[in-house]
């Protein structure tokens, strides 16, 4: 009987961080099936040995090593002798802002697979070593639940992101130049402070001096979104803090983000959370109050 793969949906267990991580120990010889998630994962092995199969490619893992398996890619694993590790799953675009958008494309996989970037652990120790504390740090943080620990899981998720950055010598990461972002800058501002309306690529192409069909592949190759898709993204992100913020119906907060039409705000809405306006705001509200 053949196996089908799994679209497997990754539980929160803190809706204000769309993050997932737990330690799990493994009996000798146990597999995974085959699966496939939107979340980014990492994998660090405390104890034992495991291999994960990507493709037809399989890679040996033991203790103190860590492995990238990047978003929908499918992949399994199996555990050769008793196991223990730790698992961190997040969702990329949750843990970037407006002064950071532009990086999201260098973990879109667009040209590469993310899971090539694992020669970055194995080159660099000391990458291994600093990853290896701030995925410890993350378990730490979100197994005490100390006052502000969602800054401080924010900020170790990104400390993670720039090591795979900064030391991408082969460049599976590294793609575009900065004269880019700075090109696209005026586009990016003029978006900030026109979200309450409707925004269209016609005006901002002269913003950054280019034709309509050159700026929509520039923008969507430096910033790895297309234009629309960063709007609506800008916009949904703008509802979510109204929605926690202000004491505003579901109608008033649409109309003040420029998505006057509720069909299109609902849609947009739950592209990104996967729950409408009002499951959003119910399930912050009853977990702030936990």
């Amino acid at each position: 009987m053949k196996l089908e793969a799994i679209n497997e949906k990754v539980p929160y267990e803190n809706p204000l961080l769309s993050l997932r991580v737990f330690r799990s120990i493994r009996g000798n010889d146990t597999y995974i099936n085959w699966h496939y998630h939107k979340e980014l994962e990492l994998l660090l092995v405390l104890d034992g040995k495991i291999e994960v199969y990507i493709g037809d490619e399989i890679f040996p893992l033991g203790r103190g090593d860590i492995f990238l398996i990047g978003t929908s890619e499918l992949h399994r694993d199996r555990s050769i002798e008793a196991s223990d590790y730790i698992v961190l799953q997040f969702e990329l675009d949750r843990f970037f802002d407006q002064s950071s958008i532009s990086y999201l494309k260098y973990f879109t996989e667009t040209h590469f697979p993310l899971s090539q970037a694992n020669y970055i652990f194995k080159q660099h120790a000391h990458v291994q070593q600093q990853a290896t504390a701030l995925i410890h740090s993350i378990l730490d943080e979100s197994i005490h639940k100390s006052i502000g620990y969602e800054l401080a899981v924010s900020i170790n998720i990104k400390q993670l992101l720039l090591l795979l950055l900064r030391n991408d010598n082969k460049e599976v990461l590294l793609e575009q130049d900065n004269f880019d972002r700075v090109r696209l800058q005026p586009v990016l501002n003029f978006v900030e402070q026109n979200l309450h309306q409707r925004i269209s690529v016609e005006e901002v192409c002269k913003l950054a001096n280019m034709s309509y069909f050159y700026f929509v592949k520039y923008f969507k190759k430096t910033i790895g979104l297309s234009f629309t898709e960063y709007v609506n993204y800008r916009k949904v992100k703008w509802a979510e803090k109204l929605l926690l913020t202000k004491d505003l119906s579901i109608a008033e907060v649409s109309e003040r983000v420029g998505m006057p039409n509720m069909a299109h705000f609902y849609k947009t809405f739950k592209k990104y959370n996967d729950c409408s306006p009002k499951q959003f705001q119910n399930k912050m509200l009853q977990w702030k109050q936990i």
